[in-house]
């Protein structure tokens, strides 16, 4: 009954200060208060908008353990992804991910607000088509442009730098998944030299690999998907199985953060360059 409230009288709020309910495509050229929802679409917004024109971001993208942004986005008001918190904002733009929020977009819809919607990209060439429609919406197109040349930049640089022998990897996150085929995450393995055996053992985009594979699968290099100094959690327990340990004594073990590839920007060639470093022959020669 509170929430209800909550909601109506955020409601009625918001339609005393926008003097009634835009259509949901009437999106402004240049939008003056956006809310975001998500962690991925805070990063676009906080990378391409001006600071003055983002009215909230998620409380997610202020922990520098977890958001690339977290700098910027520690200035800015946080939500919880609320309805009631979202129209207080008055909002004239309001950004989601595809899988988030979804009780609370689809209110926001309902009474009118301008809402978009942005998917999850699974290669380099949706990143740069994702980051681009964000531009546009948001009116920075200019900031867009420069911000995928900066990122193609950073890639032709990276590609003049010598690759390994093609050794095997395998990506272990937590709660036992891995990533395959058809995923931005295989894309970054291929960029940097490596054979994604997730993906040779039949495994498309995100799926869950017995810890047994991960031992028997023969691979050069255990990328462990972690989130450095996080707080203790069972789903984090199976990247400290003893196991891993043990594993150390035939194949190189990486630390990746989680934040350099759980969204599709800049940080996902901080990725690639770690991966290369990773991957690069010891001095002796000796297989990675």
């Amino acid at each position: 009954m509170t929430r209800r409230i909550g909601f109506a009288l955020a409601l009625g709020l918001w339609l005393a200060a926008s003097g009634g309910l835009a259509r949901a495509d009437d999106a402004p050229a240049q939008p003056q208060r956006i809310v975001s929802l998500n962690m991925c679409t805070d990063e676009l917004v906080l990378r391409l908008a001006s600071p003055k024109h983002v009215a909230s971001v998620t409380w997610l993208s202020q922990d520098p353990r977890n958001a690339n942004m977290a700098a910027r986005a520690l200035v800015i008001p946080a939500n919880h992804g609320l309805v009631e918190e979202v129209l207080a904002y008055k909002p004239d733009l309001v950004v989601a991910g595809a899988y988030t929020t979804r009780a609370t977009v689809a209110l926001l819809k309902r009474v009118g607000v301008t809402v978009r919607e942005f998917g999850v990209p699974r290669n380099l060439a949706e990143m740069r088509a994702q980051i681009r429609d964000m531009a546009v919406l948001l009116g920075e197109q200019e900031n867009g442009e420069e911000l995928i040349a900066a990122i193609d930049a950073r890639l032709a640089a990276l590609a003049d730098r010598p690759r390994p022998a093609h050794p095997r990897a395998i990506v272990l996150r937590p709660n036992g998944f891995t990533t395959g085929r058809g995923s931005l995450v295989d894309e970054i393995l291929t960029a940097a030299g490596l054979i994604n055996l997730a993906a040779e053992l039949g495994i498309d985009n995100y799926g869950q690999i017995a810890l047994e594979t991960v031992a028997l699968g023969k691979a050069d290099i255990l990328i462990l998907n972690t989130t450095p100094d996080g707080p203790p959690s069972l789903a984090h327990e199976i990247l400290h199985h003893p196991v891993l340990a043990r594993l150390g004594d035939r194949l190189k073990l990486v630390a990746l953060p989680s934040k350099l590839w759980t969204c599709a920007g800049p940080a996902v060639i901080d990725a690639i360059e770690l991966l290369l470093d990773a991957a690069a022959p010891t001095p002796a020669g000796n297989r990675p």
